[in-house]
C-alpha cells in the first residue's frame, strides 16, 4: 500500500508576505537567533539550522527559551531534561514558579481585558483592576476551602470572569477545567464529570445569533449529577443581575464581596503542576481528560506568542474562541506578554459577516485569529472587510482548526489587509500549542504553514515509518516537548496514553494528521489520517479533495468519506449547496473535473451527494469520523458533543440509498 498518491506536478506557491528589513530586525525571533549562536557557538544560516539545533539540543533550546520569555523560578532546576523518552520526560525538575504570576507580571493602567459582546455590551479591564479583581476571587475560593489539587469547573461565555476565575485557580494551585455554555449537559458531564469537580462556575445566560439562552436549568441538572460538587456559582450575562437562583446558589458577587489587598498571593508549585485539565473532541469515544502541566505550557505559550507570533506588550490581540476550544487557553497565556486581550462573546457571523472585522477595527487590533471555517464562512458573502472597516492596524492574522483553503489566503490578502502576516498554525488540545506554525522571518506562501515549530521535531512518515519530502505522511513528533499531557485523567498506568499516541509508531508521537513537508521547510496539512479515503489501496486525505473544490462556485461545503461493501472502496462526496443552486449533471461534472486537475483521478468522488448542512463538532470542526461510521454503517458515540446532531439522520438515508442503488445495479 502507497502512502501517497500520484498526483500532478504541484504549480509553485504565491508568495503573499514577506517580511520587510524593519520586520527583520525588530523580531523576538532574530534577537532570539542571536542569543541562540551565542550560547551554542554555532552560525545558523537559515531558520532550518536553527530549528535542527533546537531539535538536537533540546535541553539547551528550552532552557535558553526559559530565559528568552522570561520564565521565573523561585526554585531553580536541578536539571532541564530526563530522561529522554516519550511518554516519560520529565522538565525542569526541582524547579517551582506559579503560572498567574506570570500573566499577572504587570499591574498598571494599561487594558488588559477588553469585553464586547454580539449585544453591545463593552466592558475594559485593567490590569491593576485584573489583579484586584484575582485577589478578590481567590479569597471567595479560599473562603469555600479550595486548596491545590482540587478540580474547579467553568461552565462559561468567554468574559473577564471566566479568565478571572482561572488566574485566582492557578494562583491557588487549584486544577481548572471548562466547557462553554452551549454544550448540554450531557456533553458537560461527559467531560467534567470525570474529574469529580469541587467547585461549578457557571454563567446564567449566554446570547448567540440574537437569540438568549437560559442555561439555569442546565446547570441544575449537571449540578445534581456531580456528587463531588460543595459550591455553584453564578455569573451574570455582561452587567446584567442574576434572578431567580436556587438558595444553594453563590451568586458571583457574594463569592468576590471581598477586598483584600491588591498584593495577590501566588503559590509556588512544582514545574509539572497541573495547571488545567482539557479534552478531545469526544466524537471517537468518551472524551479523553488531557491533564497538562504548568511550567510545560507555560513555556511553551511564551514561545509561540513571542518567536513565532511576535507578540508585543503594546499589541492587542483578538481570538475568536469559545472557552471550550484551546484556543482560549493559548489567548489567555498572552497576557504573560503584557499585551491587550479582546474578548468577544457572541456570534462572529451576526448581524453579517463583517461583523467580527468591524471589531477588529474598533479595538484597533493588530493581532486577530479565527477558525478557517470563519474565513470560509466570510469569503462566500459579499462582505469585503478592508473597503467596509479600517483594518490597517492589523499586522498579524492566525487562522486554525482545520485547513485554511488556498483561496482563504488569497481572500485574507486581497480583502482584508495584504501587508499583515497570516499565519495558518496546526497543533492541538493535546498539546495546548502547536507543531507547525507562523514565523515572522519567513515568506507567507499561498495555502501553506511556514515552519515547523522551534523544539518541536516534527516529520511526515510514511508507511514503513519512514520520513518523507514533499510526499504526504503521519504527523509525527519524534522528540518530548515540554507541553505533552502529563498524563490522561484515571489512567494511572499509562496505557490509555500509550495507546492514544504511541502505539502506531513506539516511542513517536502520533498526532492523527496527515501532512506533507516542502522541501522549503513549510508544510501542507491533508486531513485527519483517521478518515483517510483509500480507493485502490491509494491513501488520500480529504483536505486534498476540499483544496480542489475552491474555483468551483456553488459548492458553500463539503465532507469527503468512504462507502465500502464487497472489499471496494469509493469515495462518497457530501456538498451543502449555495442558495437557489441545484446538484445536477453539470455541476457534478465541473466538481469531478476540478478534483481530477487539481489532484488525480483516484481522488473524484464516485458518488456526488448534495445535504442541507455537515455535522460539526463544538469547536466549528468537520466532524469527519462520525460520517464515516455511519457509512460504515456504525453507531456514533457521544453524540452530543456534535453542535448540530440532527443533521445525521440525512448520512444515513444517503447511505442506504446509495447501497441500495450499488444492490440494483
Amino acid at each position: 500500500m502507497t502512502t501517497s498518491t500520484a498526483q500532478r506536478p504541484r504549480t509553485p506557491p504565491e508568495v503573499l508576505w514577506r517580511p520587510t528589513n524593519t520586520d527583520i530586525a525588530t523580531a523576538h525571533l532574530t534577537k532570539f537567533w542571536k542569543m541562540a549562536e551565542a550560547q551554542s557557538g554555532q552560525s545558523f544560516l537559515d531558520y532550518a539550522t536553527l530549528h535542527k539545533w533546537s531539535v538536537e539540543h533540546s535541553a539547551d533550546f528550552w532552557s535558553l527559551c526559559a530565559q528568552f520569555t522570561g520564565i521565573r523560578f523561585s526554585t531553580t532546576p536541578v536539571q532541564i531534561k530526563g530522561p529522554d523518552k516519550m511518554p516519560g520526560t520529565r522538565w525542569f525538575e526541582g524547579a517551582y514558579l506559579n503560572f498567574a504570576e506570570h500573566l499577572l507580571r504587570r499591574s498598571d493602567q494599561q487594558i488588559a481585558l477588553a469585553y464586547r459582546t454580539e449585544t453591545g455590551e463593552s466592558r475594559d479591564i485593567t490590569y491593576a483592576e485584573l489583579h484586584h479583581h484575582v485577589a478578590q476571587a481567590i479569597s471567595g475560593l479560599h473562603r469555600l476551602g479550595i486548596k491545590p489539587g482540587d478540580r474547579v469547573a467553568g461552565y462559561l461565555v468567554n468574559g473577564p470572569e471566566a479568565i478571572i476565575s482561572f488566574l485566582a485557580c492557578a494562583a491557588s494551585g487549584a486544577v481548572w477545567t471548562a466547557c462553554s455554555p452551549d454544550f448540554g449537559p450531557a456533553a458537560v458531564l461527559d467531560r467534567i464529570k470525570q474529574l469529580e469537580p469541587t467547585i461549578l462556575i457557571a454563567s446564567e445566560k449566554y446570547v448567540y445569533g440574537g437569540k438568549v439562552f437560559d442555561r439555569r436549568k442546565a446547570i441544575e441538572a449537571i449540578e445534581d449529577a456531580i456528587p463531588s460538587l460543595q459550591a455553584t456559582i453564578i455569573v451574570p450575562f455582561a452587567d446584567e443581575q442574576t434572578h431567580q437562583l436556587k438558595s444553594t446558589w453563590i451568586t458571583w458577587n457574594d463569592l468576590t464581596a471581598d477586598s483584600p489587598s491588591d498584593r495577590t498571593e501566588f503559590v509556588q508549585l512544582p514545574f509539572d503542576h497541573p495547571i488545567y485539565v482539557l479534552f478531545s473532541s469526544g466524537t471517537t469515544g468518551k472524551p479523553k481528560c488531557l491533564v497538562h502541566g504548568a511550567g510545560g505550557v507555560l513555556l511553551q505559550h511564551r514561545k509561540e506568542h513571542m518567536l513565532h507570533t511576535d507578540l508585543r506588550s503594546d499589541d492587542v490581540l483578538l481570538y475568536l474562541t469559545t472557552c471550550g476550544w484551546m484556543m482560549w487557553n493559548w489567548m489567555v497565556s498572552a497576557l504573560a506578554t503584557g499585551c491587550t486581550i479582546v474578548l468577544y462573546e457572541g456570534n462572529a457571523m451576526h448581524p453579517d459577516a463583517g461583523a467580527a472585522w468591524r471589531l477588529a477595527s474598533d479595538c484597533r487590533v493588530t493581532v486577530f485569529g479565527t477558525s478557517a471555517a470563519h474565513i470560509d464562512a466570510c469569503r462566500r458573502t459579499p462582505t469585503i472587510p478592508s473597503r467596509e472597516t479600517d483594518l490597517r492596524s492589523l499586522r498579524v492574522l492566525l487562522s486554525t482548526g482545520s485547513v485554511l483553503a488556498t483561496a482563504g489566503f488569497r481572500w485574507i490578502h486581497d480583502h482584508v489587509n495584504p501587508k499583515a502576516r497570516l499565519s495558518s498554525i496546526s497543533g492541538g488540545t493535546d498539546l495546548v500549542s502547536c507543531f507547525v506554525l507562523g514565523n515572522p522571518l519567513l515568506p507567507v506562501q499561498s495555502g501553506e504553514i511556514q515552519c515547523a515549530g522551534l523544539g518541536m521535531d516534527v516529520a511526515a512518515l510514511n508507511s514503513e515509518g519512514k520520513p518523507v519530502i514533499d510526499e504526504t505522511g503521519e504527523l509525527v513528533c519524534r522528540s518530548p516537548f515540554p507541553s505533552m499531557p502529563l498524563r490522561l485523567w484515571h489512567d494511572p498506568e499509562g496505557t490509555a496514553y500509550e495507546a492514544a499516541y504511541f502505539d502506531k509508531f513506539p516511542g513517536v508521537w502520533t498526532h492523527g494528521d496527515l501532512i506533507r513537508f516542502t522541501a522549503s521547510g513549510s508544510a501542507v496539512i491533508d486531513g485527519r489520517s483517521d478518515t483517510t479515503l483509500n480507493p485502490g489501496g491509494v491513501r488520500i486525505g480529504t483536505a486534498e479533495i476540499y483544496r480542489a473544490l475552491d474555483g468551483v462556485d456553488g459548492i458553500a461545503g463539503a465532507l469527503a468519506a468512504a462507502l465500502r461493501q464487497d472489499e471496494r472502496e469509493e469515495i462518497v462526496l457530501f456538498v451543502v449547496l449555495e442558495p437557489e443552486v441545484e446538484l445536477n449533471e453539470h455541476l457534478k461534472n465541473r466538481i469531478g473535473d476540478a478534483i481530477r486537475a487539481a489532484a488525480s483521478p483516484r481522488h473524484t468522488p464516485r458518488h456526488i451527494v448534495a445535504v442541507a448542512d455537515l455535522p460539526q463538532t463544538r469547536n466549528g470542526k468537520l466532524a469527519e469520523l462520525s460520517v464515516a461510521r455511519i457509512l460504515r454503517g456504525e453507531s456514533v458515540p457521544n453524540i452530543h458533543s456534535l453542535a448540530n446532531p440532527e443533521v445525521l439522520e440525512e448520512f444515513a438515508s444517503a447511505r442506504d440509498a446509495l447501497l441500495m442503488k450499488r444492490s440494483d445495479a
